[in-house]
């Protein structure tokens, strides 16, 4: 049996600011609707990613900028720091955990997010 994670819960307390920085740093902007009153879906999935994000209105009752651990894979962290300094972002250099090389960075209500180079083992 497969078990896919399709899709995480970001709580922000702008949805249009969020939105905006999302797409800012290269996710695509798949769905924004309103089903029922008090209700935005809004759901964005990062390039090559079979995992999205979803934020909104009436969508969790979980603390803007609550989220920590989010991560991402990439083939180089030094590209992923250039293209989202290049986006806006203030961010430190990369940093070698010895598991992988990584760039950490927050949406602007504080959801903290890791990019990851995975090592290459030989």
């Amino acid at each position: 049996m497969d078990i896919k994670l399709e899709l995480v819960i970001i709580p922000v307390s702008d949805v249009d600011r969020a939105k905006d920085f999302y797409v800012k740093i290269g996710f695509n902007p798949d769905h924004d609707m309103s089903p029922s009153e008090g209700i935005r879906f809004v759901q964005l999935t990062p390039p090559g990613s079979a995992c999205s994000i979803a934020i909104g209105n009436g969508i969790t009752e979980a603390t803007p900028g609550s989220v920590e651990g989010l991560q991402v894979v990439v083939a180089s962290a030094e590209k992923a720091r250039e293209h989202l300094v290049a986006a806006g972002l203030e961010i430190e250099p990369v940093v070698d955990l010895g598991w992988g090389k990584f760039v950490f960075f927050a949406d602007p209500d504080g959801n903290k997010w890791a990019v990851q180079e995975l090592p290459q083992y030989s």
